[in-house]
């Protein structure tokens, strides 16, 4: 192990040892209850992993705003194209990683699209309304989740059937998509939706419909450059059945569809180019709950097709198609060895595939294909004096790829009476080549796997009668044999290739909540990374966010976020030159604010504002960022 991770174990090691020194009482606190630590219902007091909770209400308090939208304003997360036109595809960097070191899940199965780059879901796919709660992991989490969870698991919970017998709601919202230089009240951007959901004796069901469409934006910047148009429309449907007390069966189907235009890059206008994109995913989880444990089997599988219609002087009028698919079977049981010590046990099967057909050649699936077949096993140690203790392996076998050992150790101690709780963990991940590195034009068959090793510190504390929440983490990861794509003097011009040695990412992030009074609850984060120059690119040193929510009335609530975003270093392919140009965005703020009313038990609306002081600013060189805008919105329940 590097001198580094040892000199941080020993520090904490040292510093829970001092805390179990202390005597306490064993006074327990109702705190909100998280499940991707374990993937078992857990009180967040347990756990000793940063762990942030986007809750319905925190999404009803940002109204107007995209999944991609809420995450960024989230310590240590960073999702750049989020404030670019509809269609702008979005990159996602999680304390310091880039896309494929990070993990998306949704009701708790991976999602992901093997064709692409990094392998990575496409946030742009996901609704806002149909999500009920969205919890982020830091930190290396592979044992648990597997390959790929380097940097972090962002899952994702979509909303379920409730109580009541039959019920349904239903959304209509309208908004403008200006940039800096307007500043006009024209309806450019739609949103509309509804779900029925309810039960009948073991049965409880929720079908839900949603669908947007948005004009107004060229996806790059430049003078008197085409709208570029997108859509989306999205089915969920969900059935439960609870067969008996101890065996509950969910089913659930989701089909999205997405159709953008778009242009030829930085600063590059293009009339004809359009992509579709199709994804239908379905799945099966039983769930069984006998004396001592729980037995559960997370299986889904997907399907998605992405095709693009593109113009250039060198290839005229060309279409691509790319396909994918993928299979995910994670069969796992918790089972109490004693009242304070659980096992989780598991074995998880993954098969991904692409195909692709392009001008520039041909990929078939019988020839880009993983299969990745893992065991693995979590303690859990909980004491009634504090100490928490979270470690466990996982046997990574790739059909291609060497086998690897993940590991992690993670202690906490909670000294109750100071309301004060320290954590840690040291853990290693794995993060294997995506098919589309080794099987495209620009893929490289020697690519070798990425090995991340990651440490991380941190403490809660509570004050002023828990009016007062501060909480910190600094982290630690080294990769080795990082992935990146390198350019070429010769055809095909760049190649993915592995950058010898190793890389190092560092930093730490804080929190504070502060609820002066029971309607004002006023937080905000700060986050700091520094990467080495191999991997630097496209990440902001620094980071802050602010919000406060106020219920003004019972019925009347507002909000506004604050968002500060450092100077980062970037690059763009110029079409002139035929040459990467390196450049430094400059850093900027951005404040949006939001108005909800219950008009009546059934009827509620709200008013948004997205970047209230028109700040003008960069997030991509070379693409259209938004000014100001507005949305308005109705709510109905029946």
């Amino acid at each position: 192990m590097k001198t580094n991770f040892i000199k941080l174990a020993a520090f904490f090691t040292l510093g829970t040892s001092f805390a179990i020194a202390q005597e306490q009482d064993s006074t327990k606190t109702i705190q909100e209850v998280v499940v991707t630590d374990t993937k078992f219902a857990q009180d967040k007091a347990k756990s000793g992993r940063s762990i942030e909770k986007i809750t319905q209400k925190d999404l009803n308090q940002r109204k107007g705003q995209s999944v991609a939208t809420v995450l960024s304003q989230l310590a240590g997360v960073e999702v750049v194209g989020n404030q670019s036109s509809a269609g702008k595809d979005l990159s996602l960097f999680v304390r310091g990683g880039n896309n494929a070191q990070l993990l998306v899940l949704i009701d708790g199965n991976p999602v992901v699209d093997a064709s692409g780059i990094a392998s990575t879901y496409d946030l742009r796919l996901l609704p806002v309304d149909q999500v009920e709660s969205i919890e982020i992991l830091k930190g290396a989490s592979t044992v648990l989740y597997g390959p790929n969870a380097a940097t972090a698991v962002i899952n994702i919970t979509l909303k379920k059937a409730q109580k009541d017998k039959i019920s349904g709601s239903a959304y209509f919202n309208i908004g403008t998509q200006n940039t800096v230089d307007e500043d006009v009240i024209n309806a450019n951007e739609f949103n509309q939706g509804f779900s029925l959901n309810g039960n009948s004796g073991k049965v409880s069901f929720l079908t839900s419909l949603n669908s947007t469409e948005v004009k107004g934006l060229s996806e790059s910047a430049g003078e008197n450059f085409e709208d570029d148009v997108f859509s989306r429309l999205n089915l969920n449907q969900q059935l439960g059945v609870k067969v008996s007390k101890k065996l509950n069966l969910d089913f659930f189907a989701n089909y999205d569809k997405m159709k953008s235009t778009f242009d030829d890059g930085a600063f590059t206008d293009n009339p004809i180019n359009v992509w579709n994109s199709e994804q239908f995913r379905a799945g099966f989880t039983p769930t069984y709950k006998y004396k001592r444990g729980e037995f559960k089997i997370n299986s889904a599988f997907g399907l998605l097709e992405r095709n693009m219609t593109s113009f250039d002087s060198w290839n005229g009028l060309t279409g691509s198609l790319y396909k994918s698919r993928n299979v995910n079977v994670d069969a796992y049981n918790k089972y109490n060895v004693l009242s304070s010590l659980y096992l989780i046990t598991g074995v998880q099967f993954q098969f991904l595939e692409m195909n692709q057909f392009t001008t520039y050649g041909d990929i078939l699936g019988n020839v880009a294909k993983y299969n990745i077949f893992d065991p693995y096993v979590t303690a859990v140690y909980e004491t009634k004096f504090g100490l928490n203790i979270n470690t466990g392996i996982r046997y990574h076998k790739h059909n291609v790829y060497k086998e690897s050992l993940i590991w992690n150790v993670n202690p906490s101690y909670t000294i109750a009476k100071l309301g004060l709780k320290f954590f840690g963990s040291v853990g290693s991940a794995v993060v294997s080549p995506t098919l589309y590195q080794v099987y495209s034009p620009y893929g490289n068959f020697n690519l070798t796997p990425q090995d991340n090793t990651t440490a991380e510190l941190g403490f809660e504390k509570q004050l002023v009668n828990k009016k007062v929440i501060v909480s910190g983490a600094a982290f630690f990861r080294e990769q080795d044999n990082s992935i990146i794509f390198a350019n070429l003097m010769s055809p095909p011009w760049g190649q993915y290739q592995n950058v010898e040695g190793i890389n190092k990412s560092k930093g730490f992030e804080t929190n504070v909540t502060i609820k002066p009074i029971e309607k004002i609850t006023v937080s905000g984060n700060y986050t700091f990374v520094e990467n080495d120059e191999a991997i630097a690119r496209y990440v902001a040193k620094h980071r802050a966010n602010a919000n406060v929510s106020v219920d003004i009335t019972k019925n009347i609530s507002w909000s506004a976020q604050y968002q500060y975003i450092n100077q980062r270093d970037v690059a763009y392919f110029d079409t002139n030159t035929f040459s990467t140009v390196a450049l430094q965005i400059p850093a900027y703020q951005l404040v949006h604010t939001n108005l909800s009313v219950n008009i009546s038990s059934n009827v509620s609306m709200f008013a948004a504002v997205q970047n209230l002081f028109d700040e003008e600013f960069g997030e991509t060189i070379g693409y259209t960022t938004r000014g100001r805008n507005y949305k308005l919105g109705l709510n109905f329940k029946f």
